[in-house]
């Protein structure tokens, strides 16, 4: 009987740990499940485009403006670079660009990858994590492309060789396919470069059979190859298409789905039932096109029934594109919303970028948070997601941020710096509230005339206090020469140490 009571003792003990366990909330580095991850990165998508952040906005954004209500919204999120190519390396590496080869500039439609053999990425991470992992949209990181001859095309957006030697008819090395991800479907480059085809994993899915000549004004897109079928307008339908079906298909197991949209990224070419949507021209109508594929991606997991265990993430990888001033003039919208600068710029219009976070299952909605972030935190983040331990010589500058997503308690910001990087390969970086460019100007966009070009008496670098002058307007740089001192050697050493992430 004493034997059996004992038996008892312990059986309810065991089942009473195993309730515990089940009813305590997960925390960052135990999460209850693996969710499926949807990161949907627009293209030149500026912090005053979305409505929600933009009170004066002239363009509304409903399905954007939904995942700040039932999720998260970052206000201090920045992209890595200022233009599109190294933040793409950045989101996917979780490490900055200009430690490689994309120092400056960005590729072209035919350079070759960029994303280096072994090393790792958030494909790879979450691929051995169990996920089915899937690219839709603009990949932008260059291929390898087989040619019939010798061939070195070269990191430029005009390729230094014949693009007459490629061979359309056989497979495509060091694309998505190579680097972590089962499926892929999309163009090389921005909607703006060639050759103008589609992709599917690792081919094309029609070959070009002539040339086509450039789009002009803000339908802007460089003349060159493209396939039969390829009409810039209906590719970003064409995306969402793709996405839909893919959430679809894989709805019965986790699934990762790097969503790279083509807008509002040139050529600014809405689809005819968006003309006119937006009271800021065809560019507003064009950003309302992109919200249109926010809600199409969450009106699919909601027809999937996955919805709740999702977690979706919109967020740009710069600001906004020059064209957008023209805006300003025409209708009252800037896109750029209160921040300095634009898109190739070290002032924050080059880099801060919407990021919105929804997870119905775990992530509070309706919440803020107002710490420091950088794309290139994704990776990391993913990680600690999935329970993946990366290793020293991968992420070395992405920082876990799932305890900002899940509203966790922490003691001090998770990111303490960020370094941000031009167009020309200019480098800034922020410490806490204070933000040194160590150098006259933007670093990008040669201003000539206006309140942004560079002045006789300007001192040789600029300090901002970014929690008093988000419009870095009171340059600070002659009032602190310490701070200067002490944000110059911070600078210096996280370039020359190879990390600004903790070694883990």
């Amino acid at each position: 009987m004493k034997t059996v009571r004992s038996f008892l003792r312990v059986g309810l003990l065991a089942v009473s740990v195993l309730l515990a366990a089940a009813l305590r909330p997960a925390s960052a580095a135990e999460p209850a499940d693996k969710p499926n991850i949807i990161l949907i990165l627009t293209d030149d998508l500026g912090y005053g485009d979305v409505s929600c952040l933009n009170p004066e906005s002239k363009i509304q954004t409903p399905a954007i403006d939904r995942l700040a209500t039932q999720g998260m919204t970052f206000t201090d999120a920045h992209s890595p670079s200022t233009v599109c190519t190294p933040t793409r390396y950045s989101v996917l590496t979780g490490r900055y660009a200009f430690r490689g080869r994309a120092k400056t500039g960005v590729l072209g439609g035919y350079s070759p990858r960029l994303i280096e053999p072994g090393r790792l990425t958030v494909g790879e991470v979450l691929r051995k994590s169990g996920y089915y992992t899937g690219a839709i949209g603009k990949w932008h990181l260059g291929m390898d492309w087989p040619t019939k001859e010798k061939a070195e095309f070269g990191d430029t957006i005009a390729p230094k060789a014949k693009v007459e030697t490629i061979d359309f008819s056989k497979p495509i090395g060091g694309g998505p396919i190579s680097v972590g991800f089962d499926y892929f479907y999309g163009i090389p480059a921005s909607l703006d470069m060639d050759p103008y085809v589609y992709m599917e994993n690792d081919r094309v899915v029609e070959a070009p059979a002539g040339k086509v000549e450039a789009g002009k004004d803000m339908g802007f897109f460089r003349a060159g190859l493209a396939a039969p079928g390829f009409k810039h307008v209906e590719v970003l339908p064409t995306m969402v298409k793709k996405a839909e079906e893919y959430i679809g298909k894989h709805a019965g197991k986790p699934f990762f789905l790097y969503l790279a949209l083509p807008s509002p990224h040139s050529p600014i070419l809405p689809s005819p039932e968006f003309a006119g949507k937006s009271a800021a021209g065809p560019y507003g109508d064009y950003v309302m096109e992109t919200d249109n594929a926010v809600a199409r991606v969450l009106a699919a997991l909601e027809k999937a029934g996955i919805d709740k265990d999702t977690m979706v993430i919109v967020t740009s990888d710069n600001g906004p594109e020059h064209y957008t001033n023209r805006l300003q003039e025409q209708f009252g919208h800037y896109s750029s919303g209160k921040l300095r600068g634009i898109k190739r710029d070290l002032w924050d219009g080059g880099h801060r970028v919407p990021f919105f976070v929804r997870w119905p299952a775990r992530v509070k909605a309706g919440a803020t948070c107002g710490q420091m972030i950088c794309l290139s935190d994704f990776m990391a983040t993913a990680a600690a997601l999935v329970g993946y331990k990366l290793p020293n010589d991968a992420a070395e500058d992405s920082f876990n941020v799932l305890p900002l997503i899940l509203s966790e308690t922490i003691d001090k910001p998770i990111r303490e710096s960020v370094i941000h990087h031009s167009i020309t390969g200019q480098l800034s970086i922020r410490k806490g509230d204070m933000k040194l460019i160590p150098l006259k100007g933007s670093g990008g966009n040669g201003y000539k005339t206006g309140p942004n070009a560079i002045k006789p008496d300007d001192p040789a670098g600029q300090i901002y206090d970014m929690s008093k002058d988000i419009s870095e307007r009171e340059n600070l740089y002659a009032r602190y020469p310490e701070l200067v001192k002490e944000l110059t050697d911070l600078l210096e050493q996280q370039k020359t140490s190879g990390r600004s992430a903790p070694v883990r």
